[in-house]
């Protein structure tokens, strides 16, 4: 599976994060290692997500928005 990825250039070197991962992000001194990292963060994320989320009930709830 792919992901979105953002790379920034920093004083210490590279930070990068994903978008749709809320809190997962990574660093590196050159690109290639940030992306190496964010890849491994991503996995890690989707490990402990996996198993936080076992048993838990989801749901749908409408919710109606007042335009003034």
């Amino acid at each position: 599976m792919q992901y979105q990825v953002n790379l920034k250039q920093t004083e210490e070197g590279y930070a990068v994060w994903c978008p749709s991962l809320p809190g997962c992000a990574s660093q590196g001194i050159t690109k290639e290692e940030a992306l190496n990292n964010i890849q491994d963060a991503i996995q890690s994320y989707l490990e402990v997500a996996a198993e936080l989320n076992q048993g838990i009930e989801s749901y749908y709830v409408e919710v109606e928005l007042n335009h003034a």
